[in-house]
């Protein structure tokens, strides 16, 4: 989506149009033109859906998960409620989360409806579901079994690896034989049940031995997604960075290895996304496909896997001549990668979005008298506003004056470009580094909001916003503005 067409929805959903609440929602949702962002699509479907749109809660119960909810869920879920009616089961469960959170503070026709949602996620497979449900439905003829699972909780967490797998190898085993009679798929597991395989084929790991693999297979079909990652990654011979293994004997089994770790990466593992980007791009596989590897990459890089951050962001600075924007989404990537500590993604910022020198061409005239700055931003508030930009970013004078203020704002960055209406002016890129800088530039957008920053504005075009830039600085009697003046 082009950068006009977003411009144009941000104004329509500010001035209350749900359409473009709706719209903006889902541009952001899915990183369509935009980086992607799910809590500021929740804020934008949030204010469609209270303005009644069923869409938007729709969207909201099936993409937005129970964490970021929890911060506003009475609010939400009125939403979730009603994209449960429609049949989502996720919508379902993410309502019983909320509701079982907070049990007291809800009326007993709220708490049924999330136990309906929770039976109704439950009987759709969702691990999650079966996992709460089972701890509600807790029958007090299980307290033994209860006891036994608390101790099996103590020893794996003290560490006791060889205690845990002494009483929990056995329970493994009889799930193992029911698997050989019955099938992977034809039995039922329970999440404790799921949990203890995971468990035990991660204690089994360094011993390599053929009970470690079953038991990680039957917990990876049981829906455990580290279980899942750890087959993906023995059927590929890689590491969770995509290295080959050489340890591992005999062929990769790329097809077998994808499907596994598909199904991670659904479930939120950045580390299956990454070795699956590493798997598409091999020779050797048969469906490989580099425009694929691509979207697994940026997938584990939106899930905050740092080496993928950093690669995406070279990747989108390599291909800046080639894509719309390409160098503010290599910005955007880059400082995702940096804030995980990535030492070279700081040092590939500074070279692509390096700090200009303020320069001295009368920006912080009158900045140490708030009398003088209080009378600018009453007679000339646009003017003001420019000459704050240009303090806080290090912006020249040709750019302060003519910068559009409005699609210069990227989020994470300023994209300076006013080589439309200056013919020595140069695209270049400047950091939001700070809270104040962030600040500033908000404050700086709602004087500018209903504002046309072109020619054809009420700025009037370069030589007239010169000339009105002069001659509040002759006001101002400054000798270092003097020379420039007389220039």
């Amino acid at each position: 989506m082009a950068n006009r067409e977003i411009l144009g929805l941000i104004k329509g959903a500010r001035a209350g149009d749900v359409v473009c609440q709706l719209a903006l929602g889902r541009v952001y949702l899915f990183g369509h033109g935009v980086p992607k962002s799910v809590p500021t699509a929740l804020h934008w479907l949030a204010r469609a859906a209270q303005e009644g749109s069923e869409e938007a809660c729709l969207l909201i119960g099936t993409h937005v998960p129970f964490e970021l909810a929890q911060a506003a869920a009475k609010a939400l879920i009125p939403y979730y409620q009603q994209a449960f009616d429609a049949g989502l089961a996720q919508a379902g469960l993410v309502l019983a989360q909320l509701v079982l959170a907070d049990c007291a503070n809800h009326c007993e026709a709220v708490r049924a409806k999330a136990r309906q949602g929770l039976e109704a996620a439950a009987r759709a497979g969702l691990p999650d579901a079966l996992w709460l449900l089972s701890r509600q439905d807790g029958a007090q003829d299980q307290a033994e079994q209860r006891g036994g699972d608390a101790w099996l909780e103590q020893a794996w967490l003290s560490g006791d690896q060889a205690g845990f797998l002494t009483h929990a190898m056995p329970l493994a085993r009889e799930l193992l034989q029911r698997q050989a009679i019955h099938g992977a798929r034809g039995i039922s597991l329970t999440p404790a049940q799921v949990l203890l395989l995971s468990r035990c084929a991660l204690a089994l790991a360094p011993t390599g031995g053929t009970e470690s693999w079953q038991c990680c297979e039957l917990a990876a079909h049981g829906g455990d997604r580290a279980s899942q990652l750890e087959l993906g990654l023995g059927y590929a011979r890689m590491d969770a960075h995509g290295r080959k293994l050489a340890a591992r004997n005999g062929a990769a089994n790329f097809k077998r290895a994808v499907r596994w770790l598909t199904q991670a990466g659904e479930q939120g593992l950045a580390e299956a996304w990454f070795v699956l980007s590493r798997i598409y791009t091999k020779p050797e596989f048969s469906q490989r496909n580099v425009v694929e590897a691509h979207c697994c990459l940026e997938r584990a890089a939106d899930l905050g896997h740092g080496p993928a951050q950093l690669e995406c962001g070279m990747h989108a600075w390599r291909n800046r001549r080639e894509g719309v924007n390409s160098d503010v989404r290599a910005a955007y990537w880059l400082l995702q990668a940096q804030s995980q500590g990535s030492g070279e993604a700081e040092a590939v910022l500074a070279k692509i979005a390096p700090r200009a020198e303020p320069g001295e061409w009368g920006q912080f005239a009158g900045a140490d008298s708030p009398g003088l700055r209080r009378e600018l931003d009453q007679s000339q508030p646009l003017l003001a506003g420019r000459m704050a930009l240009a303090r806080c970013f290090h912006l020249t004078r040709a750019e302060a004056l003519l910068l559009d203020v409005h699609a210069a704002d990227q989020g994470h960055c300023l994209l300076i470009d006013i080589s439309a209406t200056h013919g020595r002016g140069k695209r270049r890129l400047v950091l939001i580094r700070s809270a104040q800088e962030r600040q500033v530039l908000d404050q700086v957008l709602r004087t500018f909001e209903r504002v046309d920053c072109g020619i054809d504005g009420p700025e009037g075009n370069y030589r007239q916003r010169l000339y009105r830039l002069k001659c509040y600085l002759a006001e101002l009697d400054a000798p270092q503005e003097q020379q420039f003046l007389a220039a």
